[in-house]
């Protein structure tokens, strides 16, 4: 039997200044262990006054992970956090029963210059029982989280556990995120090392799993207890994640995530009326698209 249930190619969509290739979910309800939803931005040259902007929008259910691999962004959230985030470090928050929040260019970058964006936007479910918690912001610093060399490739543990080892962000389920960048190529055996559902995302370079051959910009869905030899092309540069995928569905409306579709139906009216916690001193609000507030 093949390792792989899926290859997904990235598909482009315009969120205003961005041009994101989102990578989850494919299909209805479709995820990777707990991962639920993952947009690339990037990689690409802010030009002429051109800044990333993403206004007030609200979540439930989850958990945001930001990782850029190029540019810098400022986190602001309803729960009073202010948050730098530069390449290779972690920004983590956890919406539980609802927050809102922005992410924009330093104030400081905003004169002009070219800047460079590339980065993941990723949404990790949280466990039914931890839906209601109340909202919570981590930040980890690149240098906190686990990075090693092993036959020749390095990599580093954004979340999660794996290799033997656990990263520092306080993640509330089993699962992994993981970087892995090989200059001259070789072969990446997950074997034991990773577990529940595996996804590989070319970011850059090419793998060879099982029969299949892939390309940057596309991501291998696989089954760890099937995994199979891993060929990395040279200059390949990987983001692995997964882990064990939740006994109930998950329903995903917008911004929104919940095992329980009233909840859902409950932040909807909530943010359109104006009763979902809010940034007071930020005044901007990006309605639910199914609405024309």
């Amino acid at each position: 039997m093949s390792n792989t249930d899926l290859i997904i190619e990235e598909r482009s969509r315009d969120i205003g200044d961005f041009l994101v290739g989102r990578l989850l979910p494919f299909r209805k309800n479709r995820m990777v262990g707990p991962f639920i939803y993952i947009d690339h931005m990037g990689p690409l040259t802010l030009r002429n006054g051109q800044y990333a902007d993403i206004d007030q929008h609200p979540h439930i259910g989850l958990s945001t992970l930001t990782f850029l691999l190029d540019g810098e962004m400022v986190h602001e959230d309803s729960i009073g956090t202010k948050q730098r985030i530069a390449p290779g470090a972690v920004n983590w928050m956890c919406a539980g029963k609802g927050v809102s929040h922005t992410e924009r260019t330093p104030a400081e970058l905003r004169d002009g210059r070219d800047l460079k964006m590339h980065g993941y936007q990723i949404w990790v479910a949280l466990p039914k029982e931890k839906e209601d918690m109340d909202p919570e912001f981590h930040h980890i610093e690149a240098k906190s989280l686990p990075t090693w060399e092993e036959d020749g490739m390095k990599l580093r543990l954004v979340a999660g556990e794996a290799y033997g080892r656990k990263s520092p962000v306080p993640v509330h389920s089993k699962l992994f995120m993981l970087e892995v960048i090989s200059e001259k190529g070789g072969a990446l055996n997950t074997g034991d090392n990773l577990f529940g559902e595996i996804g590989i995302c070319i970011v850059e370079g090419a793998i060879q799993a099982c029969e299949h051959s892939i390309d940057k910009g596309n991501m291998l869905v696989a089954k760890a207890q099937d995994s199979c030899r891993i060929a990395l092309a040279p200059k390949t540069h990987l983001l692995l994640f997964g882990g064990e995928p939740f006994a109930e569905e998950r329903y995903i409306d917008w911004n929104f995530v919940s095992s329980d579709k009233t909840k859902i139906e409950e932040a909807k009216a909530a943010w359109r009326s104006k009763t979902f916690p809010i940034m007071k001193h930020d005044a901007t609000y990006i309605p639910h698209p199914q609405f024309k507030d």
